[in-house]
């Protein structure tokens, strides 16, 4: 952890009545989420805040994820199996956050993908997850490349992983930012797995070229993502993954983003350069500073060799994490389930032993 700064004993005064009011006062007397006017980081109502390289609970103390990821919800505007008792087999893990996917095109009423009833079963989902006693976490995880308002039955670019996220992220995140503004244990995670652009395009937006075709395009970047949620109102914990498919933090000494309670995400997986000697240069070093969870990790060989080793240098530097995929889809997928009813499956039993130990 940074050093911190020192205080005079005025300062520290005031600072030790804020905690203490924190912790005897009711949660619905308490500032909102941020820093407040003497400089000291507080959870707002029910909520959390980040402080150097945590993130602080309603409690005012240090809140580490230990959850898992629930996909569906970016293929299928209908979901797979997503149902209460879903969120209470995690739990009853020891999980306490879930990663939910989402699509903006089935959210997006201008979007030729567009479900009406798509905003409601991911609020029935977060419904359900908090009712386990979870944070959620929203995750715009598949996009359009911006070229999907048209009104028309076609689609002209298929929803999926794009690059970067694009205009119509923008007013995703202004619909979703609105909608959940007032409820703290729902965090914000701008866009999946970043690639193939540079820093400056990843913080501030420009232009991303499709490896495949050379097709050139606008993007948004997290700057701006980041803005639109804030401009609602939203004091939520806004989630950023970096580049390399959201391996790579190495550019945040120089491209972090402006703001507060902002935490930066890392993807983790057995890929050539991303193996465990890779992890200290690569994004451990970014835990010193900001606070950083790996909101997917995994291997797909029905091992767990990688798992186990990036548990142990988690718990080594503090970060958190949630674990790809609540989802029985066998091992390529990786899937940390065997069936519906939360059996572990190989790789998913070392991460349910992680989570009792909590």
């Amino acid at each position: 952890m940074p050093a911190t700064p020192r205080r005079s004993p005025i300062r520290r005064s005031l600072a030790a009545l804020v905690a203490a009011a924190a912790l005897l006062l009711p949660a619905c007397t308490l500032p909102t989420n941020g820093v407040s006017a003497l400089g000291v980081h507080l959870a707002g109502p029910r909520g959390f805040a980040t402080s150097a390289n945590r993130i602080l609970g309603p409690n005012g103390r240090a809140f580490l994820v230990h959850g898992v990821d629930r996909p569906s919800l970016e293929w299928s505007a209908t979901g797979d199996h997503i149902a209460a008792p879903d969120f209470r087999y995690m739990a009853a893990w020891g999980a306490n956050t879930v990663r939910i996917a989402l699509n903006q095109d089935f959210w997006l009423s201008t979007s030729c993908a567009h479900d009406p009833a798509y905003p409601g079963r991911v609020a029935q989902a977060v419904h359900w997850a908090e009712a386990a006693g979870l944070v959620v976490i929203l995750d715009l995880h598949w996009s359009d490349r911006g070229q999907d308002q048209h009104g028309g039955l076609f689609c002209p670019v298929k929803p999926g992983q794009q690059p970067m996220a694009d205009a119509n992220s923008l007013t995703f995140w202004r619909q979703v930012a609105a909608q959940y503004k007032d409820d703290p244990r729902v965090w914000l995670e701008l866009y999946n797995e970043p690639h193939d652009v540079p820093w400056s395009v990843w913080r501030d937006g420009g232009t991303a070229t499709d490896t495949t075709t050379h097709t050139q395009w606008t993007v948004v970047g997290m700057q701006p993502l980041y803005d639109a949620v804030r401009a609602q109102g939203a004091r939520n914990i806004v989630v950023v993954g970096g580049l390399n498919w959201a391996y790579d933090l190495r550019g945040l000494p120089h491209y972090a983003l402006t703001g507060e309670n902002i935490v930066y995400a890392v993807h983790p997986y057995d890929y050539s350069g991303k193996r465990s000697a890779d992890w200290p240069t690569d994004f451990g070093f970014a835990a010193k500073t900001w606070p950083v969870v790996a909101t997917e990790f995994g291997e797909f060989d029905c091992g767990t060799h990688y798992v186990d080793a990036f548990l142990q240098y988690a718990a080594k530097i503090g970060i958190g994490w949630t674990a790809w995929a609540w989802y029985p889809g066998g091992c390529k997928f990786p899937a940390i389930i065997q069936d519906w009813q939360g059996t572990p499956s190989a790789m998913g039993a070392p991460i349910q032993a992680a989570m009792k130990k909590w």
